[in-house]
């Protein structure tokens, strides 16, 4: 144990944006993984469109569809703390490669469930592919801080983050033109013989295929570009501060209010945020009655904004406490999802399109309160935060269920109680008098 060591933000200006933005020599690697957050976020969304394609071809309830995003996200959680692990023994690049490699995986095993037509062969695709993705991007985004000069690693994250809703826009893309467009009518199938209906079934699970094993190809191309290339970062550990104490830390966070309500917080953003997402399509068909070929634009406006607000965000956040534009977004996301529920209707739907504005910062910023002031207990307190992300995993199949119950537009209830929460954790923040301030971690100084 040393003197307390105080690290503080360096000030924006000149000097600052002078700074490189990643070390001589590794801008191509740079390159490389911005092309791996864009291509997690092409396979995410494009699992949101899975889900009303599955309810149409393989004739299952909401509940049983979101099984879906039940196998996505529940990959996500299981592979966070093996991801750690690697990362901690083998590096960040063995991280990148591992990820890249299971992912790589998972999306060619698309190409045997087509041709099974089980439902269950393709959720094991998905569970595959998703633990990959989970490891990747556990392990790029501290490669990427430890890619060029601390002062400059806030900027080169969010950098490497602002490609992740592009590549959602394109997975969503992918969807409604490729796929949604192209799938059998269920006027068509109700006329048609058991051999004929296998026949669509095996027609529209093809198309499901193209797009999958177009990632799964882009994914190895990443994969050999960064295994071939010689990447040694100066120090992996050093952008992280000083080992961390390891007895006590589980308390420590548990004692720590802030943290505590920020994983649940995290846990009821991500889930209010796949519920939103995944049953746009199902909300624009069942109460809208959009056709299938144009429903699937509605969940890609949702995502554009979703990008454009991420920006804006971002800006707002240099004038604006963070918490105080968390409160107020969650509060506009509870009303949309409110109006969702009791304007059954086009204006329903385009509030549905908007929860998507509230949502555009809530991940970083409650990721950032959260972990504010924990020093040498930092990673501990990321890895449960991004464990959190399990709520897409289960509130999507809650919404499912009560979307079967009670209908498509009374079920956006559950997203606006998730919200509440987030505002609530937010007032919370705001209640206290902590601020954004210095981190102080206890060792010598480096």
């Amino acid at each position: 144990m040393g003197r307390p060591t105080v690290i503080q933000s360096r000030p924006e200006g000149p000097a600052s944006q002078r700074v490189g933005l990643v070390y001589p020599g590794f801008t191509v690697p740079f390159i490389l993984l911005v092309a791996c957050f864009a291509a997690w976020g092409s396979a995410a969304n494009l699992t949101d469109v899975l889900v009303g394609v599955f309810r149409h071809i393989f004739a299952m309830s909401n509940f049983q569809s979101a099984l879906v995003q039940f196998a996505y996200y529940g990959a996500y959680f299981s592979l966070a703390i093996p991801a750690a692990l690697i990362n901690k023994r083998y590096g960040y690049k063995a991280g990148v490669l591992t990820g890249l490699g299971l992912a790589t995986i998972g999306g060619l095993l698309f190409i045997p469930a087509s041709r099974l037509l089980a439902y269950g062969f393709f959720l094991l695709a998905l569970f595959v592919l998703a633990a990959g993705l989970s490891i990747l991007e556990t392990s790029a985004n501290p490669f990427v801080i430890a890619m060029g000069p601390e002062i400059s690693a806030t900027q080169r994250l969010n950098l490497a983050q602002a490609f992740n809703p592009v590549g959602a826009n394109i997975g969503v893309l992918l969807g409604a033109v490729l796929i949604l467009p192209n799938i059998t009518p269920e006027s068509e199938k109700a006329s048609m013989t058991a051999q004929q209906l296998q026949q669509s079934q095996e027609q529209d699970l093809s198309l499901v295929l193209g797009p999958y094993t177009g990632i799964a190809c882009a994914l190895l191309l990443i994969w050999l570009l960064i295994a071939f290339r010689k990447i040694t970062t100066p120090d992996e550990h050093a952008h992280f501060g000083l080992e961390e104490r390891g007895s006590g830390v589980l308390g420590r966070l548990w004692h720590n209010r802030h943290y505590r309500y920020g994983v649940v917080a995290q846990f009821l953003n991500v889930g209010a945020q796949v519920c939103t997402w995944t049953f746009t399509i199902q909300y624009a068909q069942d109460v809208v009655h959009v056709s299938t070929a144009r429903s699937g634009w509605f969940l890609q406006a949702s995502l554009i904004l979703f990008l454009i607000a991420r920006f804006v965000m971002t800006y707002l956040l240099g004038i604006v406490r963070p918490t105080k534009l968390l409160f107020a977004m969650g509060a506009l996301g509870v009303v949309l999802a409110l109006v969702a529920v009791f304007s059954p209707n086009l204006i329903g739907l385009l509030a549905v399109v908007g929860i998507s504005l509230s949502l555009s910062l809530m991940f970083p910023t409650i990721y950032g309160v959260a972990l504010r002031g924990l020093g040498p207990d930092t990673k501990f307190g990321a890895a449960g935060l991004v464990m959190a992300i399990l709520g897409g995993a289960l509130l999507p199949m809650v919404h499912g269920k009560v979307m079967d119950t009670v209908g498509a537009a009374p079920a956006f209830i559950v997203p606006a109680i998730c919200l509440a929460a987030v505002a609530g954790y937010a007032l919370f923040d705001l209640r206290t008098d902590r601020h954004g301030g210095a981190l102080v971690t206890e060792g010598a100084a480096h």
